[in-house]
């Protein structure tokens, strides 16, 4: 039957409209993605913003210290309304005083104490009653003063000494002299170097950041040209013949652990055969990890990333890692490997909206409490001094029904593309397997904060001196930070200990045993090299 016109102009219309609608439909769709793009931006710009010019704490608070600005730290630290430290125990203190006073004075122990007696004029030591001179009494405490005396340099001469006989003398062909021989050799041959000099120049360059141009400086301010060259080729001669079998050493006690740790961060390397200056290399950092046994720290260079480097590394090792999100750690030979939930929630902190830290309704708020609840059983288990059987034990009861909370939510979650919730997701996602792998022994960690609290120092460091010329003062570098964290680790005397270790001159023909005498851990390296001696020892010393 023929439509009428009518009908088929309706009908028209609906086509009309319905074709209007979806495409009002895709408009929708589009503001949507668009929006959803802005947004993303905007939190990127946000992050970005938050890294360069932000605290790069992850603590969720609106309360900030805020940034102290170098030139203006004095006036911002400095409170007239806090007492001074009295560290000393003071004769004549009451019985109160003089222990809190004791108590302060281990913090300076090992210090020495010169005293000076301020004294009576003739006048004074005239009794005023009756005129009869005074006699001694003894001394009463006036004010203790900190005096910092600057370093002073000096040449050590070593001489032969040298006899000869008066009878044979007269003859030459029986004519004898006879010379002292060294009792030792000279740190490097022909040159002005002394154990003390060359760890001072360590000390300063791979614990306080200081670099060697400005070091030069401060030495001429002594009178002695030393250049940044001539300073280099000494840490490089002394790390090459003494420290790397110490190196060696502990890097064969580091493969008998079970718990390991490891990370990694970017080296600026100019000189390396085939590869642009620009190129980044790498300096690895691998640790014991929380067991029972000395703390162990080293630093290893090499020209890339790559996955062998660290199985070179870690051939013979079997046990457990823990690693940030590299990949390159996946399924090495005989390792066990754990991730790290620090980084997950960094991950999710960085995703949170400016303003939005308290937000509940925010998923990555949500994914941080996740995490805090997880942070919170550690805390708790090492607050109470949990053994790894007990660890193991409350991990297993407390545990499992969070992570379980967490995979679902997380399951659930549809972050915008491109937005750092979806990078959080994602990250956490790609590295589930490995995230409850620490509930499989109570000795394993539960984050990588010890690994990159060691590695911080040289990336703080990095930023003084910026780049390595060659690869091989790269191997060095690695190994001088290597002996500076493992004294840090032993609670020694950064300075000390690397003196001692040049003084002794530990060599690659020693076996582990005479090697051990000189690891931070032994009884004697400890009473030489500690920070807390006895005064008798310092001063000896």
């Amino acid at each position: 039957m023929a439509q009428s016109a009518s009908e088929l102009q309706n009908r028209e219309l609906r086509d009309t409209i319905k074709v209007l609608n979806g495409t009002i439909e895709d408009l929708r769709k589009l503001l949507k993605e668009s929006a959803e793009r802005e947004e993303a931006l905007k939190q990127q710009i946000e992050y970005f913003t938050k890294k360069l010019f932000g605290t790069s704490s992850e603590k969720r608070t609106h309360e900030s210290d805020g940034q102290l600005s170098f030139f203006d730290e004095v006036e911002q630290e400095a409170d007239p309304g806090i007492p001074e430290p009295e560290y000393l125990d003071v004769p004549g203190a009451s019985p109160k005083t003089r222990r809190a006073r004791s108590q302060k004075a281990d913090m300076i122990r090992g210090i020495r104490i010169k005293e000076v007696i301020e004294p009576l004029s003739a006048e004074e030591k005239i009794c005023s009653v009756c005129g009869t001179e005074m006699k001694p009494g003894g001394t009463k405490y006036l004010y203790d003063e900190l005096i910092y005396e600057p370093a002073k340099v000096y040449i050590l001469r070593h001489m032969a000494e040298t006899v000869y006989c008066p009878r044979c003398k007269t003859d030459s062909e029986k004519n004898n002299i006879v010379s002292a021989s060294p009792s030792r050799k000279a740190l490097i041959p022909h040159s002005w170097a002394s154990p003390s000099t060359v760890a001072h120049m360590m000390y300063e360059k791979y614990a306080n950041a200081v670099p060697l141009y400005r070091q030069e400086k401060d030495w001429l301010q002594y009178g002695v040209p030393l250049t940044r060259a001539v300073m280099a080729n000494w840490i490089k001669r002394c790390s090459e013949d003494y420290f790397t079998p110490m190196y060696e050493f502990f890097h064969r006690r580091l493969l008998k652990r079970r718990f390991l740790m490891a990370d990694e961060t970017r080296i600026q390397v100019l000189k390396e055969p085939g590869r642009e200056p620009e190129t980044d290399s790498f300096m690895w950092l691998f640790r014991s990890g929380e067991d029972d046994g000395p703390p162990l720290i080293l630093y290893g260079y090499t020209e890339t990333r790559a996955r062998f480097n660290a199985e070179v590394f870690l051939k013979g090792f079997e046990g457990y890692l823990m690693t940030d999100g590299y990949q390159g750690y996946n399924n090495l030979p005989g390792i066990r490997r754990t991730n790290c939930w620090a980084h997950v929630r960094r991950y999710f902190v960085d995703a949170i909206p400016k303003g939005k830290e308290l937000d509940y309704s925010q998923p990555a708020v949500q994914g941080v409490l996740f995490c805090d609840k997880l942070f919170w059983y550690e805390r708790y288990a090492r607050d109470h001094h949990f053994t790894a059987k007990q660890r193991y034990e409350y991990r297993l009861e407390k545990v499992p029904p969070v992570l379980e909370a967490f995979w679902a939510w997380l399951d659930n979650q549809c972050p915008t593309k491109g937005s750092r919730m979806e990078k959080a997701v994602n990250y956490v996602q790609n590295r589930r397997p490995y995230l409850a792998t620490y509930l499989e022994d109570g000795r394993c960690s539960f984050s990588n904060n010890l690994s990159e609290n060691a590695i911080r120092p040289f990336t703080v460091g990095r930023k003084n001196w910026l780049f390595s010329d060659t690869p091989k003062g790269a191997a060095a570098s690695a190994t001088v930070y290597t002996m500076v964290e493992m004294a840090k680790a032993h609670d020694l005397n950064i300075h000390k200990y690397l003196e001692y270790l040049l003084e002794n001159r530990p060599t690659s023909a020693m076996t582990d045993e005479q090697l051990e005498q000189f690891a931070p851990w032994n009884e004697i390296v400890k009473a030489v090299c500690g920070n807390n001696q006895d005064k008798n020892l310092e001063m000896q010393y």
